[in-house]
């Protein structure tokens, strides 16, 4: 790869590797200055594959001068969909968000304040699988790069995961395996933890077991209520959905089976 690389002046910037042994694999990321190229990014590119060919590597060249296009998914809990609204505001994300998508109303004013495009699609029991529709007729029509469930609290669909492999991140609020599903908070006090947590992973069509890309914990004690833990887990959860995030947006994360290697 280094000699490659020299061979067209190219410069750099960053260079991680990671040997699995278990899985007899080898992951390579290598960010390169695109100015310091003596040919085009196409002519490198296309010069690139008779290397990966000969080596039968799974590989994939990015251009981040390109921003990837974020569609933000939420429902009521409004703390990470704010979160990411300011750092896209403040331009902290290495990324463009082109719309909220909700099924409830309540992020409609939100939306509007940072002047991106909001879409409602209610999702009822009775016509589910008519909203279900319209709903990925909505996804679509944003075009995104990646999806971001900020607290989206309907299940997404085993063909839209499909379609979409690798492309959603949800920020699940709970240390993950720990209290999959509904009400972790609630379940955590009962339990009498000492941490809690919030785990920001890929979207699969089994609920909640998806790679995990990062994770936070913040330590709680007996005299904690579920809402003491609801109000300290949202402000883990913020930080653990923009740094999973940005890691991907940066192409930092690789999977192999359900695990993920991370350069940060």
């Amino acid at each position: 790869m280094s000699q490659f690389i020299f061979e067209y002046d190219g410069n750099i910037k960053e260079a991680h590797h990671h040997l699995d042994d278990e899985n007899k694999r080898f992951f390579m990321r290598i960010e390169i200055e695109s100015s310091s190229l003596n040919c085009s990014l196409d002519k490198f590119h296309r010069a690139f594959v008779s290397v990966a060919d000969k080596y039968k590597m799974d590989w994939r060249m990015s251009d981040a001068s390109q921003l990837k296009r974020i569609l933000i998914m939420g429902s009521k809990s409004s703390h990470c969909v704010a979160d990411l609204l300011h750092r896209h505001h403040e331009k902290e994300l290495e990324g463009e968000i082109v719309g909220v998508l909700s099924n409830h109303d309540k992020l409609s004013k939100l939306a509007s304040w940072y002047d991106v495009l909001f879409k409602q699609v209610s999702i009822n029991d009775s016509t589910k699988t008519a909203d279900i529709a319209s709903m990925t007729q909505a996804i679509s029509a944003f075009n995104p790069d990646v999806i971001v469930l900020a607290r989206y609290m309907q299940i997404i669909p085993g063909d839209l995961c499909d379609k979409y492999s690798g492309k959603i991140i949800n920020i699940h609020h709970s240390f993950l395996p720990s209290f999959v599903g509904a009400n972790p908070y609630a379940r955590a006090a009962e339990r009498g933890v000492k941490l809690i947590g919030a785990t920001c992973h890929y979207v699969t069509a089994n609920l909640d077991e998806g790679p995990i890309i990062e994770q936070d914990v913040v330590r709680v004690d007996h005299a904690d209520s579920a809402d003491d833990m609801k109000k300290m887990g949202q402000d883990i959860e913020k930080i653990t959905l923009a740094k999973g995030l940005q890691y991907h947006l940066e192409d930092r994360v690789l999977t192999c089976n359900n695990k993920t290697v991370v350069f940060s």
